[in-house]
């Protein structure tokens, strides 16, 4: 199966043209096994939040926290939902032609591109300046979380950390969707070129044709990669275990149970409330 595909330039070159669209059905595939199998292993699976005992004895000795804890500023959850709306917009525009389904669709895709890219820089300044920019990046201080959740994976009651305010899931997650939407925008963002648009002049000799044919696999390969980590995200925030997580970046807030329960108040400190940890039973 030829992953890529070439095409003649009018100087008689040979240069890339586009991504095999065979790559969007493998994505969408990927994308539904793996929900498949991860929604079979999770009938197996050690839950991951603190016994009701230990979380009791958190709590109690936490009353000065408040009853509801914001999780997500309003802004914040603007810009989710705001994206999330262009990226469906791009994706089915971008994906249901080569299904068969026949649309006028450039127009509604570069328009949706637009959105995107300004929420993504809307949010680059907001997290930059406003929020705490390290606490959902992956990094070396991550292992020990990395290597206790493992192990409660396997069903061992383990000392370890739990997480900050973002779950080690989610800020992986995070990485792999910055990669992705950074590509896709970056690469799109030079296609505008290449369409009618009120805010740019048409120039497709901005770059040269071997360029253009690295953009566009570019933004293909993208593309296609977004399908299966789309599918992941609206699987995982679907979860009856995950509900939680969903819900507060619809309200704002999780309550302070389940604070307690799903993690480390060290790690995550509520602005203006000193906490308490307390060691599982059984610790020294």
């Amino acid at each position: 199966m030829d992953l890529l595909k070439w095409g003649r330039s009018p100087w008689g070159e040979w240069v890339l043209t586009h991504v095999s669209w065979n790559l969007f059905w493998a994505s969408l595939y990927a994308g539904i096994l793996f929900f498949l199998a991860h929604a079979s292993y999770m009938l197996f699976s050690a839950h991951r939040k603190r016994s009701s005992a230990e979380t009791d004895r958190l709590e109690a000795a936490n009353k000065n926290l408040p009853e509801k804890i914001v999780r997500h500023t309003l802004a914040a959850r603007l810009f989710h939902w705001i994206m999330a709306a262009s990226m469906f917009v791009l994706l089915f525009t971008a994906f249901l032609p080569i299904a068969g389904v026949k649309f006028p669709w450039v127009q509604w895709h570069w328009m949706a591109g637009l959105v995107l890219i300004a929420s993504i820089l809307y949010h680059i300044i907001h997290a930059s300046f406003f929020l705490d920019f390290w606490s959902i990046w992956v990094g070396p201080k991550d292992i020990p979380e990395l290597k206790a959740e493992m192990m409660r994976e396997l069903g061992h009651d383990v000392p370890g950390p739990k997480s900050g305010k973002y779950p080690l899931g989610n800020r992986l997650y995070h990485l792999a969707i910055v990669v992705t939407g950074l590509a896709a925008s970056i690469t799109g963002g030079l296609m505008l070129f290449r369409v009618r648009t009120p805010f740019l002049v048409r120039n497709p000799y901005l770059l040269r044709d071997f360029t253009w044919g690295v953009t566009y696999v570019t933004h293909g390969l993208a593309g296609t990669g977004l399908v299966g980590l789309v599918i992941a995200h609206v699987y995982f925030a679907v979860r009856p275990e995950k509900w939680w997580i969903t819900k507060a970046m619809i309200l704002g807030w999780i309550t302070r149970r389940q604070y307690l329960e799903h993690h480390e108040p060290s790690r995550w400190r509520v602005p203006g409330v000193t906490t308490t940890t307390t060691k599982p039973a059984g610790q020294a």
